[in-house]
């Protein structure tokens, strides 16, 4: 599996933390989500997978968490590892990351997770500005295989 990111930090104690986060596209523009907890960040949508979850079931959850949008046409697109600190959390995790394209349907309500704002953009803008570059990564492939 592919890393990106941080290499692993020997001595450190890593939390295994898959996730399941989505390209979701509509029309010109992607859905996104800011985050301002501990640091600006912009993001995929998607998040942890619970225990018991799958990652689609995750990423439905996770989706209307961060942007109150449901999703549909899921699609898997490749999964990805990163190591990293996680200040919310004040863990260093190993993060295993699935992505997702999917398509919004509607949007039910303001995002309900604390700390995060919906925002539209250009996927080229996107690129560039994603805060980590597993994302990226995926993100420029969907772009290419478009």
């Amino acid at each position: 599996m592919r890393r990106f990111g941080e290499p692993f930090k020997q001595g450190v104690t890593y939390v295994r933390r898959p996730g399941a986060y989505a390209i979701i596209p509509d029309g010109d523009d992607l859905l996104l989500t800011l985050q301002d907890a501990h640091e600006l960040e912009l993001q995929l949508p998607g998040g942890g997978i619970d225990p018991g979850e799958t990652p689609v079931r995750a990423l439905h959850r996770e989706v209307f968490e961060e942007t109150g949008y449901h999703i549909t046409n899921i699609c898997r697109l490749g999964v990805y590892q990163r190591y990293t600190f996680m200040p919310e959390y004040g863990i260093w995790a190993h993060k295993i990351c699935h992505i997702f394209k999917c398509m919004p349907t509607l949007q039910i309500s303001d995002p309900v997770e604390p700390d995060h704002t919906v925002v539209w953009m250009n996927p080229k803008s996107a690129t560039s500005m994603l805060s980590n570059a597993g994302d990226r990564h995926f993100l420029c492939q969907w772009m290419a295989s478009r």
